[in-house]
């Protein structure tokens, strides 16, 4: 009797040790588990290559912090990566908690999108071989309900280009909360997303707006700016599909586009302000050819403020949207001739115009 006892009383503190240190070995090789489980989804999609340096998990408040992630083609000509994560910092949601919805949030620190043109081309056209964000969203177990970006970098460059091109929006700061619409489900735009960032030539960036990103096609209603850009930094881009470049100059560019259904309705904006072409050291052909756009800038400029801009309407189903040719000519004439665009957002595209065009489409 006292033996059967013994064991008992050995089982009943065995039981436990043996529990509790079964949860310190999983907790101390979980890390290595994540990193070779994110390792492999990135190693799983189709025509890129991607891995993760390291992982820290912290279990006491749901999160773990991915380091140095990238990404980028297989079959890339430069060795610049297509993205560039060095923190991603991902936790529960825990307001979302007392609404009952599981959700995450995602912190991104210092991020860079770099869109090499030539290495992209080398892509096929099969949707599933570029589906590389749907193959990141699996590495988090939790749908995403905030995203917050931090000091972040988006760019386009073309290498082949003579002189390289380099677009480029630096400092980028987003903010977008409600992915999931946890909250306020009544709205048909639940979504809120803000950014800022500072493009090529210093000038001063904003996006703002509402989305519906639960759905499969995602609804919104944006607003974007770019304001004060010095023309002269566009010149690598403008020279090479353009032939023409700018000794001085400020360019700037405002949109407003609304989704509804997949039907796209809203206008772009372009504006230059004291735009000076033709540099020094130009050949006889360069700058005949500038001389010819400058005769055309300088009949269809603004004489009041000395801008030269149009507003192009767009619209369509996102496979196929257009631009509207004749009221973009004309309001290139309207703004040299009639009343000078103002430099900013129009304020009169909203959800509610994209509903009315599809219907009437």
């Amino acid at each position: 009797m006292r033996l059967k006892k013994k064991i008992y009383r050995r089982k009943r503190y065995i039981i436990p040790f043996t529990l509790i240190a079964l949860l310190i070995v999983f907790r101390l090789f979980l890390p290595l588990l994540a990193k070779n489980y994110i390792n492999g989804v990135l190693a799983d999609i189709p025509g890129y290559h991607g891995s993760i340096k390291d992982i820290d998990i912290a279990l006491i408040r749901g999160a773990y912090v991915i380091e140095s992630l990238t990404l980028n083609r297989v079959e890339a000509l430069s060795e610049v990566p297509f993205l560039s994560i060095p923190k991603a910092d991902i936790s529960i949601e825990w307001k979302s908690l007392f609404k009952g919805k599981i959700v995450s949030e995602l912190f991104l620190t210092s991020p860079e999108f770099i869109y090499v043109f030539e290495d992209q081309q080398k892509a096929g056209t099969d949707p599933e071989f570029d589906d590389w964000t749907k193959a990141l969203t699996d590495i988090v177990p939790i749908a995403i309900n905030k995203l917050v970006i931090t000091d972040g970098k988006a760019a386009f460059v073309q290498l082949n280009a003579d002189p390289n091109i380099d677009l480029h929006f630096n400092d980028l700061h987003l903010n977008a909360t409600n992915l999931r619409n946890v909250v306020q489900k009544e709205l048909k735009l639940p979504s809120d997303i803000d950014a800022t960032a500072t493009s090529i030539g210093q000038g001063r960036v904003k996006l703002n707006g509402k989305m519906d990103l639960v759905k499969k096609i995602p609804d919104m209603d944006i607003s974007f700016s770019l304001e004060d850009a010095s023309a002269v930094a566009l010149n690598d881009f403008t020279k090479h599909y353009a032939k023409v470049d700018f000794d001085s100059g400020n360019f700037n560019l405002y949109s407003e586009v609304a989704i509804a259904d997949g039907y796209l309705t809203g206008y772009v904006k372009p504006l230059l302000k004291d735009a000076k072409l033709i540099g020094e050291g130009d050949g006889f052909l360069s700058v005949l050819w500038e001389g010819f756009v400058g005769f055309f800038k300088f009949i269809l400029k603004n004489k009041g403020n000395n801008t030269l801009a149009t507003n192009v309407p767009l619209e369509g189903n996102l496979n196929n949207v257009q631009g509207k040719v004749w009221p973009t000519i004309f309001n290139t004439i309207k703004n040299g001739w009639v009343k000078a665009f103002d430099s900013k957002v129009d304020e009169n595209i909203d959800f509610e115009d994209a509903i009315d065009s599809k219907e009437n489409q």
